[in-house]
């Protein structure tokens, strides 16, 4: 019993010790001159400043219909994507969008097929960074056809139903 005692007695103290030393050795915590707390809040009021104003400044513009991706394996369909997008634009272009709906669909869809093709749509396709691709692939697809009116591409609603 006296060999088992001595091995944990000996883990308790070095533990003990260990965070003893710890806390008395760590650094001093400084505490924030008012100089950096106010250069904090002004740019803190800056910083929503700047998105207040382009939040105010921008429109959304929902794409009527949803776009349907078949994920294809083979020679058959496997699966089928369904998402719904938006479009974000300066304010007042809303007739812009709406002009060149047919063609923003199309591109949109070639843009969606090639993502797919690519294998963006199998696993777990709504990791950040696969939606981030897809986002700005979008976004510069929109952009070439409408112009910089488009700010960006927005994937309001996505889903896959497996076969």
């Amino acid at each position: 019993m006296k060999a088992l005692i001595v091995p944990i007695l000996m883990g308790v103290l070095g533990f003990a010790s260990g965070g003893g030393a710890g806390y008395f050795l760590r650094a001093p915590v400084e505490e924030p001159s008012k100089q950096t707390t106010q250069e904090m809040a002004s740019i803190v009021e800056e910083d929503a400043k700047s998105i207040e104003n382009t939040h105010a400044s921008s429109e959304y513009v929902k794409l009527n219909n949803q776009f349907v991706v078949p994920i294809v394996v083979g020679d058959l369909v496997n699966a089928l994507v369904v998402m719904s997008l938006s479009i974000e634009i300066t304010e007042g272009e809303t007739s812009t969008v709406y002009a060149v709906e047919p063609k923003l669909r199309d591109a949109f869809l070639q843009v969606l097929f090639d993502h797919a093709n690519m294998g963006g749509f199998k696993g777990e396709f709504t990791e950040a960074r696969n939606m981030d691709l897809l986002r700005t692939a979008l976004t510069d697809t929109a952009q070439n056809l409408v112009g910089d009116v488009v700010t960006s591409v927005l994937i309001t609603d996505i889903a896959r139903q497996d076969m």
